[in-house]
């Protein structure tokens, strides 16, 4: 046999090792992952830190650096293959590394709903949240809309460092002072993966319409003669209408929101000055991440340690236990609630029943005293049809009749765009028995109703019975005045906290349910691509809408009171929130029908009447956190990538629940036999008037809890205005765990005549792993 030549050796092993390398490209596709840095192991020679992250010092070969965070967080994001982010874990100054994940969106009669009156209360007290600078990380704004006009608003505060990237910048103002984008997360030349360029716009304008509603709804200004098509009719206003605006564009349509564009507008928000931040985004697919994996946490530790009062919404997931996001304590998560204004329809059926919903629908109504042949595509064309999914429906099955289509697995407006352009007249929309009652109005494309549980099986048993179904739609405009309300919206995350079972999550709960703000003019109110009706204001739904009120109702405190912590505000909503709705009984959960307890709603309804003047607060500190992140068994250097200082943990651990929180939550875990105790440690710090305080315990549900406060007594003056307490829990042999492993809960009361300081008292148990 002829041996090779060794020319031909060299080119076939030449050949060889080039398919090798090709193949390890294709395998290596670039990531975008964040690195968390050790600042102080700069080298000197390196002028900044950004120049350092670059080099090929940090890398061996120089990175293409897409973010560097400086103010909430050290570190950068860069978009690299895997193998070379795992060779970068090793280098001595990286903390952390982890990669950059997708989250989604949580998507005025509110106001008055929380208490808010003209030249009143709060509003009076606080000048309508004047000079306090709320920033929203959302979506971007349209900054035409009548919500951010600056007439009779004084100058910019003269500590506000921020930009306004649009072009021209004369569209900020004095109400909108700043506006940026951040996208590269997405692509470093802008558009990259998942950014549609021909339906968004890269700049801070909204292409989506969630940033606008949700930021006129922290602090539009007042808009008369508002309305979505004619339904809501009134004056749109914020909750804070003076305070100013800062627009974080860190979610763009259909790509959703990366955590390092996240991470880099939290980094300038803080930076730019802005003194609270509204976070209306969801905690991402599956697992809650440890604090130290989650962006949104850490960024947020950083805006709290630099005085910044962050809210976010608590997840749209429920009403699934556990299902609440955005978990950590110095954050307040918000949960939705209903208001006293609703938007009523009815379906009319052949056999004489009226059956009730809601609509936000506004074209042309369904022929007054017509009948129409009514479907349930779900009977034979299997679960696609019955969900009214793209495709499924067969136009010789539907064309001409009113569809019934089951809520679930795609966007309750695309289904009636589904059926629209299968022929059909109408939609009725059925929740399942997750949704229950709870019923929430669209501005669909065509006539369609919203209808509970109950009624959509009432209505398929019907077509099921009956030879010739027909019925018709009914719209009824806008009802106030509704009671019950606030009701737990069905939607809105539920406890128990499934990072930090110590912490109860939600906070408190505000209007989410069938809101209306300002909104794009770049989609229709369905946010369809078909949807080509242009509206001033739309009217949405979702622990997003709920996030903004609390951010609103921020700015209104810190401006009355500015030497507040963040901590202390909430506190102060916390412990003044109502438990009752406007029939004065206990607020409801939607879900159930029966009474919410803290793991639905948190502390309560927001109660903006009663926070301006909470009495005593329960503040925390950096070093607060820091001890309840070493009590849950963090180390130093993982605590320091959240704290991006070095800590310290004292050598014997002490417990979770000794967090100086506005709520108790007591857990033990699932082995402890009858009659065991806990006992933690509370501080309350006076805001008022020097005064004595007695304690009363109030349990609502737990049969073997029993809970005793020492002392009973407070005395507070300008000289001891702390005082601490401790709370000891008995779980005796009587005590019953429900399936949310709840045992029991109740409040905690200190009150002195002129103020009540309640605490959510809750007490269950976990399993051991």
């Amino acid at each position: 046999m002829a041996s090779l030549s060794p020319s031909l050796v060299f080119s076939l092993l030449f050949v060889a090792l080039t398919i090798i390398t090709l193949g390890q490209a294709i395998e290596e596709k670039k990531k975008t992952y964040i690195f968390r840095v050790d600042r102080e192991s700069k080298p000197s020679i390196f002028p900044s830190h950004a120049h350092w992250y670059a080099s090929a010092e940090m890398s061996g070969d120089a990175l293409s650096v897409l973010h560097v965070y400086d103010t909430v967080f050290h570190g950068f994001s860069a978009s690299l293959p895997p193998s070379r982010a795992d060779e970068l874990r090793s280098h001595p100054a990286i903390l952390a590394v982890f990669e950059d994940r997708r989250r989604f969106l949580d998507t005025t009669r509110s106001p008055q709903f929380l208490g808010l009156r003209n030249q009143l209360g709060l509003w009076s007290h606080s000048n309508y949240g004047s000079d306090v600078v709320i920033g929203v990380l959302d979506t971007g704004i349209w900054p035409e809309r009548r919500s951010f006009s600056d007439f009779h608003l004084g100058p910019v505060p003269s500590r506000w460092r921020g930009v306004c990237e649009f072009q021209p910048s004369s569209l900020c103002n004095r109400k909108l002072i700043g506006a940026r984008s951040f996208s590269k997360g997405h692509g470093a030349d802008g558009y990259g993966p998942g950014i549609n360029a021909s339906v968004e716009f890269l700049s801070p304008r909204d292409a989506d319409g969630h940033g606008t509603h949700t930021a006129s709804t922290a602090a539009g200004r007042h808009a008369f003669r508002a309305s979505m098509s004619g339904y809501a009719p009134g004056i749109a206003k914020g909750v804070a209408p003076k305070a100013r605006i800062a627009a974080y564009k860190v979610c763009w349509r259909g790509a959703g929101c990366l955590d390092s564009d996240i991470l880099a507008g939290f980094d300038a928000a803080v930076s730019d000055g802005v003194d609270v931040l509204s976070v209306s985004i969801g905690g991402g697919d599956g697992a809650a991440s440890p604090y130290y994996l989650d962006p949104i946490a850490v960024g947020s530790y950083g805006a709290a340690s630099h005085g910044v009062f962050i809210a976010t919404s608590a997840g749209n997931d429920g009403p699934s236990p556990m299902s609440v996001t955005n978990l950590a304590p110095w954050l307040t998560s918000v949960g939705a609630g209903t208001i006293d204004r609703t938007f009523p329809a009815s379906v009319r059926l052949g056999d004489g029943r009226t059956l009730s919903g809601v609509s936000l629908y506004s074209g042309a109504p369904l022929a007054v005293d017509s009948m129409f042949p009514l479907v349930y595509p779900g009977k034979t064309g299997g679960l696609s049809a019955s969900l009214c999914m793209e495709n499924s429906l067969d136009p010789k099955v539907v064309s001409g009749k009113i569809v019934i289509c089951d809520r679930g697995s795609s966007p309750r407006v695309a289904k009636g765009l589904v059926v629209k352009e299968a022929g059909g007249v109408g939609m009725i929309l059925a929740n399942g028995i997750s949704n229950g009652e709870g019923l929430v109005g669209d501005a669909h494309m065509l006539p369609a109703c919203a209808v509970g549980s109950d009624e959509g099986d009432a209505v398929k048993s019907y077509v099921a019975s009956s030879s010739s179904p027909t019925a018709t739609i009914v719209f009824q405009g806008t009802v106030v005045g509704v009671k019950p309300a606030p009701v737990v919206a069905s939607f809105s995350g539920r406890g128990p906290n499934g990072l930090s079972p110590e912490i109860l999550k939600p906070d408190l709960i505000a209007p989410g349910v069938n809101i209306l703000a300002a909104w794009t003019d770049a989609v229709g109110p369905t946010g369809l691509d078909s949807d080509k009706r242009r509206t001033e204001f739309n009217i949405l739904s979702g622990t997003s809408m709920a996030c903004p009120h609390v951010s609103g109702a921020a700015a209104l405190l810190k401006s009355a009171h500015p030497n507040w912590s963040p901590a202390a505000i909430r506190s102060a909503m916390m412990t003044t929130a109502t438990l009752l709705d406007n029939q004065m009984h206990p607020v409801t959960d939607e879900s159930t029908g029966n009474p919410a307890t803290p793991l639905e709603m948190g502390a309560g309804h927001l109660n903006l009447e009663r926070a301006l003047d909470p009495g005593l607060v329960y503040d925390l500190s950096d070093q607060d956190y820091v001890n309840f992140l070493c009590d849950i068994g963090y180390g130093p250097r993982t605590i320091e990538i959240i704290t991006h200082v070095p800590v310290t943990c004292a050598a014997r651990r002490g417990t979770a629940e000794n967090l100086n929180y506005p709520s108790l939550t007591v857990v033990f875990d699932g082995v402890t036999a009858g009659n065991g105790s806990k006992t933690v440690v509370r501080t309350l710090t006076n805001v008022g008037a020097d005064g004595v305080y007695r304690s009363k315990v109030e349990m609502v549900a737990g049969k073997g809890v029993v809970v005793r406060v020492k002392p009973g007594k407070l005395a507070f003056t300008k000289t001891e205005p702390k005082r601490s307490f401790t709370v000891t829990v008995t779980v005796t042999e009587d005590a019953v765990e429900a399936e949310s492993g709840l045992v029991g809960y109740g409040y905690l009361v200190w009150y002195d005549g002129a103020h009540e300081v309640r605490s959510p008292i809750v007490v269950s148990r976990i399993q051991p792993l």
